[in-house]
């Protein structure tokens, strides 16, 4: 649940409304109706719909979701899961009233544990999650950067601090601009690495 939390958050603070809800859905789905995870996970969900309605001047639909998505937050603990919940519906609440808002304002950040989340402050596993959302929305294979995460996981129970795949998969989920290039790199490591593994194997076959 934290990865895939997180994971959105730094998402949607990075802007990209959509992928951020592609985090919280894969996590989402497999929860019960009404468990109060999926409550919050949906209402974010809805939060970042709503807003994404309001970019694209879809008043009608920016309201509805406002007001769907407090809904769901309604009667959460007012801190579940690190989350503000009472400052995450002022703001559905305030969207509701005055869906224009957005184009006065800037977006609002969504924060964990009182802090604005960013990719920096992602741990591997919710960078992870992050890669995988951004693989999806791109012209880049799954397996590569699943593969890239394994070795990166790889990489810190041998004792790295910040091995190359990992560098490169925070690279890859911070950097929209040169994201091609940095996947083209991680595709070559990748099959090098993938390589020796295969020649070791051999050794023993």
């Amino acid at each position: 649940m934290r990865d895939h939390l997180r994971a959105g958050l730094a998402i949607y603070n990075a802007g990209d409304l959509h992928d951020a809800h592609d985090a919280w859905e894969d996590h989402w789905l497999d929860l019960p109706d009404g468990h109060e995870d999926e409550r919050l996970l949906h209402g974010l969900i809805q939060f970042t719909a709503a807003f994404h309605h309001a970019a694209n001047r879809n008043w009608t639909g920016c309201v509805g979701l406002a007001a769907s998505a407090g809904g769901y937050l309604a009667g959460l603990p007012a801190d579940h899961r690190g989350i503000d919940v009472p400052r995450v519906r002022r703001i559905l609440a305030a969207l509701e009233a005055d869906p224009e808002v957005v184009e006065r304002r800037s977006l609002p950040t969504l924060r964990h544990e009182g802090a604005v989340v960013t990719v920096d402050d992602l741990d591997l596993a919710a960078v992870a999650v992050a890669a995988r959302v951004y693989a999806e929305d791109g012209p880049y294979d799954e397996e590569v950067l699943a593969s890239a995460v394994r070795f990166a996981r790889e990489d810190r129970e041998d004792g790295a601090e910040l091995g190359r795949f990992e560098s490169l998969l925070r690279d890859f989920v911070a950097d929209p601009e040169n994201r091609g290039l940095v996947y083209q790199r991680l595709e070559g490591h990748v099959s090098k690495r993938e390589s020796k593994e295969s020649d070791v194997e051999g050794l023993f076959g």
